[in-house]
Parts: C-alpha cells; sequence; structure tokens
C-alpha cells in the first residue's frame, strides 16, 4: 500500500468518527428534543465542526425588523416566507398555488461561534432575475445555485438559493430586503387558519409514511436525511438544506398536482429517477443546491397529475430509495 493511499484511510476514518459523533450529537432532533451544544472531534483540516444552537422567537426580532416581514421558529430555524401571490403561473394547463412551488423561503441559525447562517431560495421572474442577483452581490449575499423548479410555464421564473455566513445577520437581512424588493413579492399577509385540504390526507399519510400539514390549500409531506450535513464547517440542523418535499395541490375529485424534490447522494440519483418514472411520474431538474456540503447532496424536482393517493405510492417507492426519515409537523 502506497504513503498516499494509507493517507487517504486514515482521512476517510477521521471523516467517518466525526460524522458518527455529529449524528449522535443532533439524532435527538429529529424526535422533536433538542439537542445540547458541544463541541465534536477535529475535521480532517484540523478544525472542529460547528453546531447550530437553539434560540427563541424574540432572538430575531432585529432581523425581522430589517427583513420588513415577521418569521417563525423551525426547530433551529428562524424562518420567513415569501410566497409570490402577485404571480399568476400556469403549468401544464395548471394555476400553480404560491404553496405549491412559487414561495421564496428564508432560515437564519445561530452556531455556538456565535455566528449566523442564512440559507434558503428566492422566486423571481426572468424580468427580475439580474437586478435581483447584482443587490444580491452588492451586499455580500452569495448565490448557490439558479434553476427551474417546474416544467414549461408561463410566466418563466426562476429559483435562486442563496447562501450567507458571518457575524451580522442584521446588515445580511437588510441586504436580502434590498434584493426582494427589486421584485413584485408581496408583502405579509395577517396569519389564516388553514381550509381543510380537498384531499384524503389519512390515506396520503398512510401511503407516504409520515404526518403530513397543511400549508393553506397544499398539502405537504417532509423527510430529512438520517446522516449529518455539514455546509462546510456548519452542521445544518435537520430541515435546513437537506429536505425532501412531497407536495399535493388539490384539483378536485381526489386529483392533485404533485411538485417538489427528493434529496440524493451520488449512488442514490440513478434508482430515484428509475423509480420516479416507473411511477409515471415526469422529472424536472437534477442539480445542486448549495456548494461546500457533505456529504455532497443532489435533489431531483418533479411533476405529476393524478390521482392523490396512488401518486403517494408512486412518490414513496422513490423516497424508499433514499437514506432519509419522516420530519412530522414540519410545518410548526
Amino acid at each position: 500500500m502506497t504513503s498516499e493511499q494509507q493517507q487517504d484511510i486514515r482521512s476517510r476514518l477521521t471523516t467517518s468518527r466525526r460524522r458518527v459523533l455529529a449524528a449522535t450529537a443532533l439524532a435527538p432532533v429529529l424526535t422533536g428534543v433538542p439537542a445540547g451544544a458541544r463541541a465534536l472531534s477535529a475535521g480532517s483540516d484540523g478544525r472542529a465542526l460547528v453546531e447550530p444552537v437553539m434560540t427563541k422567537l424574540a432572538d430575531w426580532a432585529d432581523v425581522s425588523e430589517a427583513l420588513g416581514r415577521p418569521g417563525d421558529m423551525k426547530r433551529f430555524m428562524y424562518h420567513t416566507g415569501l410566497p409570490r401571490r402577485d404571480l399568476t403561473v400556469f403549468s401544464r394547463g395548471i394555476r400553480i398555488n404560491p404553496a405549491l412551488a412559487l414561495g421564496t423561503h428564508v432560515s437564519f441559525v445561530r452556531y455556538t461561534d456565535h455566528s449566523t447562517l442564512l440559507m434558503g431560495d428566492a422566486v423571481v421572474t426572468e424580468r427580475e432575475l439580474q437586478h435581483f442577483s447584482d443587490v444580491l452581490q452588492k451586499h455580500g449575499i452569495m448565490q448557490t445555485a439558479i434553476h427551474k423548479h417546474l416544467l414549461a410555464h408561463e410566466p418563466d421564473v426562476w429559483w435562486v438559493h442563496l447562501h450567507a455566513h458571518g457575524h451580522d445577520p442584521v446588515t445580511v437581512a437588510r441586504g436580502l430586503r434590498a434584493a426582494i424588493d427589486c421584485t413584485g413579492t408581496p408583502p405579509a399577509e395577517p396569519t389564516a387558519s388553514s381550509p381543510p385540504v380537498d384531499l384524503d390526507t389519512a390515506a396520503i399519510d398512510a401511503a407516504m409514511g409520515v404526518k403530513g400539514f397543511a400549508d393553506g390549500e397544499i398539502y405537504k409531506c417532509t423527510y430529512v436525511r438520517r446522516e449529518t450535513v455539514a455546509d462546510g464547517l456548519l452542521i445544518l440542523p435537520p430541515g435546513l438544506g437537506a429536505t425532501t418535499s412531497v407536495n399535493f395541490q388539490p384539483l378536485g375529485g381526489g386529483r392533485a398536482a404533485l411538485s417538489g424534490d427528493l434529496v440524493m447522494i451520488a449512488k442514490e440519483v440513478q434508482p430515484v429517477l428509475v423509480a420516479l418514472r416507473r411511477g409515471g411520474v415526469e422529472l424536472v431538474e437534477v442539480h445542486h443546491h448549495n456548494l461546500t456540503d457533505e456529504p455532497r447532496l443532489f435533489f431531483v424536482h418533479y411533476w405529476a397529475v393524478g390521482d392523490a393517493v396512488t401518486l403517494a405510492k408512486d412518490i414513496r417507492r422513490a423516497v424508499d430509495a433514499t437514506n432519509v426519515v419522516p420530519m412530522s409537523g414540519a410545518g410548526g
């Protein structure tokens, strides 16, 4: 065995041990029990991974004010949703509900080193895209992916994935607001209770193996990766940057339009694509969302129209080809 091969094995063992320790630290979160912050073993470059810390809604008051919109807490994450209610988008003859595929979502997470991570994705029209990009870059907010989440649609819409890391989240929020204000994104509306979803949600839950939740008229099922995922040296809390989403838009008579994405590592990509196509699910795109995730993650976006419960069973076969676990109650 050459010295290079020996060094590679030592590096892999160190990385594996680091992931096991990190997974042990965050595993309770998957069952709704927050894990305490504590130091992890050093990475292969000698630097320790940094854990997220739990915060309260009040901790983000300055960020909310700078962003100009209220947010909510999703475990470790301070989350703000900005649905593009101003857009009337049709895909394959179906008008897309903003909660199905036209929502901008941004999340802030605080870490044990007192830094803050911003991750999210923004929905912009093709006319808005270049100016939006310029403003993001002016304010130091990275674009980690620009792509489509829907098949042919009018008007043309793009999805821009966002990333910023530093010690001044208020400045980041101001920059984000400046970019959003360059688009037609409407101001926040008062939170209203979700009406009953016109689908057999109990049957969907049974088929998907997860308790879904309503987001307005849309029914959503969510899963997260089992293994610990890091962005550079930052451990990503479950539900951030490594999520599978299955979203159902009722069409009447038990039918639904499905849109969402499945998160995969490289060896899972082909089995997932095959499972989707065998179920008659249309493929939209396969791509990355982040630049420095570990393990390297890929996402497949998909589209399907038909009986909601039947489609849930078809999607479940693809989900089962990935290393994910249900994330119940993801709506709150």
